[in-house]
């Protein structure tokens, strides 16, 4: 018997009445059959000629690219990058888009994922239904924010550097990433040939002048002679093991928060906007209130940046324990808090960690897990412990919104919840929640 061949719809255009904003960087549509469309490029109220750019006859849903503009919406500019539009750089999702109307379009999803997953109204969930711009990012229209300090080059077959086209191995070839902050730009990747590399990582340390490239090699590849246009350090990943080797220069970059000087090492996780971590750290601290001598937990802690803060504030009396799985980050979290004997850095999944510890009961937990989530085994564990407040640090609208749910279960709400636009012009946004036990009628 043979298999009816599925027909692939790629390339087929359809006018669409574009409606609301979705989770990922794109509006809904329906063609006029009723099938789902999930248009990039566009606007809620507009009306466009969309090009579908996946799916097939069978597919629930297609996705595609507003390639006309037929009814403009008034929030609609040109984006000022000229590497932004269909078929082209998958880096930025909003370039189209005034900047205070990114910051609504943000505002919007974090709403329709707090109710349809938490069932939260914003008034429910103590906030008020603003993304707030980070310091130094409202600038003049046609002026983009040059806020990231890490940036991934991949590099094609003839060795050019550039960005992943969206949802797509193919590279865009760039000469300039207009969201690239200063330090990464001045370092010229862009200019340089990368034969047998599949990719370069610029790093630029906001808390200092350091300056790093991680190198990938193509299978076999040989590392060039690295020479750019300011001084650097060069790392490569191994491609047997995927670790990353200091080839020469320091192993690591140095920044800045809270006034404490913070190790990062072999190009571990440090957020990439210049004024996110004093931002969140602050968000956090405000929202825990951390008072002398309590007990802590910072989970998925990084290279220690809230047990820092959380340590400094809870005294000599106090004590934090920070769980993480990345044996480079415990070491620098390790080194980073050395000054504060009370500070505890295990390694390990914080599934697996936490049980281990014997730990029944903490005054106050900070959690920033990756995208995914916490889940609900850790956060019925933690809702155990008895915190007296929880900060959740998420740069996942609908993981943030499925784990508040499973807070409420076990008698935690949210208390308040503030957004932040640290990454302009693309669909990601960070949110800081606190939550607190659900009083007990007497």
């Amino acid at each position: 018997m043979q298999n009816t061949p599925v027909s692939s719809l790629v390339g087929e255009e359809y006018e669409v009445e574009v409606g609301p904003v979705a989770h990922g960087g794109h509006c809904i549509a329906r063609t006029e059959a009723g099938r789902v469309l999930f248009v990039r490029h566009a606007l809620p109220g507009e009306r466009v000629v969309a090009r579908v750019t996946e799916g097939e006859e069978t597919s629930r849903f297609l996705r595609a690219d507003a390639v006309t503009i037929l009814d403009p919406s008034k929030d609609r500019v040109e984006a000022p990058c000229p590497f932004a539009g269909p078929g082209k750089c998958g880096g930025c999702d909003w370039q189209h888009a005034k900047p205070g109307a990114q910051r609504r379009l943000k505002g919007e999803v974090i709403a329709e994922q707090l109710l349809r997953l938490a069932g939260l109204t914003p008034e429910e969930a103590g906030w008020d239904g603003t993304v707030m711009p980070a310091e130094g990012d409202k600038l003049p229209q046609g002026e983009v924010p040059q806020w990231r300090t890490r940036v991934q080059y991949a590099i094609d077959a003839d060795g050019n550097a550039g960005l992943r086209k969206h949802r797509s191995h193919e590279v865009e070839v760039i000469d300039h990433c207009m969201i690239a902050a200063p330090g990464v730009s001045e370092l010229g990747v862009e200019k340089q040939d990368w034969p047998n590399m599949a990719s370069v990582e610029a790093i630029a340390a906001s808390g200092s002048n350091d300056r790093q490239v991680i190198l990938t090699p193509k299978p076999g590849g040989r590392l060039p002679l690295v020479e750019l246009d300011k001084p650097v350090s060069v790392l490569r990943v191994d491609e047997k093991d995927g670790g990353v080797h200091r080839v020469h220069g320091r192993a690591f970059v140095r920044e800045r928060a809270d006034d404490r000087t913070y190790r990062v090492g072999n190009g571990g996780f440090w957020q990439v906007h210049p004024k996110a971590a004093q931002t969140l750290m602050l968000a956090v601290m405000q929202g825990l209130t951390p008072r002398k001598g309590e007990t802590a937990l910072d989970l998925y802690c990084g290279v220690g940046l809230f047990a820092g803060a959380i340590a400094d504030r809870v005294g000599d009396q106090g004590a934090v324990l920070g769980i993480e799985s990345g044996k480079r980050a415990v070491e620098d979290a390790r080194h980073n808090l050395a000054a504060f004997p009370r500070v505890r850095i295990e390694q390990g999944k914080v599934e697996s960690v936490l049980p281990r510890t014997g730990i029944t009961e903490v005054d106050l937990i900070v959690l920033d897990p990756p995208r995914a989530g916490a889940g609900k085994q850790t956060v019925h564990h933690l809702a155990g412990l008895g915190a007296r407040r929880i900060a959740y640090v998420a740069c996942d609208p609908a993981a943030l919104a499925r784990d508040l749910a499973y807070f409420a279960d076990r008698g935690y709400k949210v208390r308040t919840l503030r957004a932040f636009d640290l990454f302009p012009m693309t669909h990601h946004v960070e949110c800081v929640a606190i939550l607190e036990p659900v009083k007990k009628d007497a």
